[in-house]
């Protein structure tokens, strides 16, 4: 394999009427030597991401196949490519149903699994799952297989005290697992994740926005990192909308308002418009819940009302109204050490 392969990375802010999610205002530049060629090891590689696979039931990372993808020669931002000129091989498209078949299974919090069974079987999920299998095994898709739903793990449903809503994961190499906004290190923050660093600044004296953007840390307190789209083909914001996957978040938002035995609210932060349509489609209770509105933390609207719009401290003043001191967040465990 050539070892003169080089990556460029440019960061690009998107308007948010265009592109209103984090997701959507990085874009990556790939240059790769002539006639290089890549060999992925793993299926979970082929989707592409950073795998997690630690913190799954199941190392789906185990799962083994050899393919070989060509790179294009030219200087334009990496298109991805099916697995050989005639299309993806038996073997591959068999390996990758079965993973797919077993992913709630073996990747998805057992309370979030309860929770969300019957989803599984209905027709929208089983067209989801068809149209998955056709975009992983023709190209790269993101985050990795076993990061779709770390969301899951990391925040288990009885312990959901704050909900973030964005829209597609991001769709450059290195960016997406999991997590609406995060990045995992050494990737840097990008442009809206930037803005959300300096609102957490403003809300809490002492916080210094850090140089990396694993927000980790808070949803396993409690914050609910959630995209409506949980997978986006590389390079291609929005390209897995409208497949089933806002049908699907919708029933995971539904499951958070639904739970049994549990008397207190949660707080929504809607960020643009397409999250308060969601939040607004689904209805939200505002007397048992708080609903906090603002535009996006995009760098083309977050001067225009999410900078100073004090969520992060509004969020924990009425956590504590409702379930005293100790169920704040504590967002300094984000900040730069």
């Amino acid at each position: 394999m050539p070892k003169d392969t080089t990556q460029e990375t440019r960061l690009t802010s998107h308007d948010e009427l265009q592109a209103p999610t984090a997701s959507d205002e990085v874009t990556v530049e790939r240059r790769t030597s002539a006639h290089s060629v890549v060999k992925a090891s793993t299926l979970s590689e082929m989707w592409g991401g950073r795998s997690m696979s630690k913190t799954t039931k199941t190392p789906i990372s185990t799962t083994t196949t050899k393919v070989t993808v060509k790179d294009d020669q030219s200087n334009e931002p990496a298109t991805p490519t099916p697995s050989s000129s005639n299309g993806p091989s038996k073997t591959l498209i068999a390996l990758t149903r079965a993973i797919l078949d077993s992913l709630e299974n073996d990747t998805m919090e057992e309370s979030w699994q309860n929770a969300l069974s019957t989803e599984f079987q209905k027709s929208y999920f089983t067209s989801l799952k068809k149209f998955l299998l056709t975009e992983c095994t023709s190209y790269t898709v993101y985050p990795s297989v076993d990061n779709i739903y770390s969301w899951s793990r990391l925040t288990p449903l009885d312990q959901v005290k704050v909900v973030i809503l964005g829209q597609d994961p991001y769709h450059d190499v290195g960016q997406a697992h999991g997590l609406s906004f995060s990045v995992l290190s050494p990737t840097k923050p990008p442009p809206s994740l930037k803005n959300i660093y300096k609102q957490l600044e403003a809300d809490f004296p002492g916080f210094k926005a850090p140089k990396t953007g694993d927000l980790s840390p808070v949803a396993k307190q409690g914050v609910l990192w959630l995209n409506t789209s949980l997978t986006v083909r590389a390079h291609k914001a929005g390209s897995h909308a409208r497949k089933g996957w806002e049908t699907f978040t919708a029933q995971v938002i539904r499951a958070v308002l639904n739970r049994k035995n549990i008397e207190q609210g949660v707080v929504f932060m809607a960020w643009g418009m397409p999250a308060q349509k969601t939040f607004t489609a689904i209805g939200i209770d505002e007397k048992k819940h708080l609903l906090l509105k603002s535009p996006h933390p995009s760098p083309l609207s977050a001067h225009r009302g999410f900078l100073g719009n004090e969520h992060f401290r509004k969020a924990n003043e009425w956590l504590n109204e409702k379930y005293g001191k100790d169920a704040e967040i504590d967002w300094m465990v984000l900040a730069a050490k």
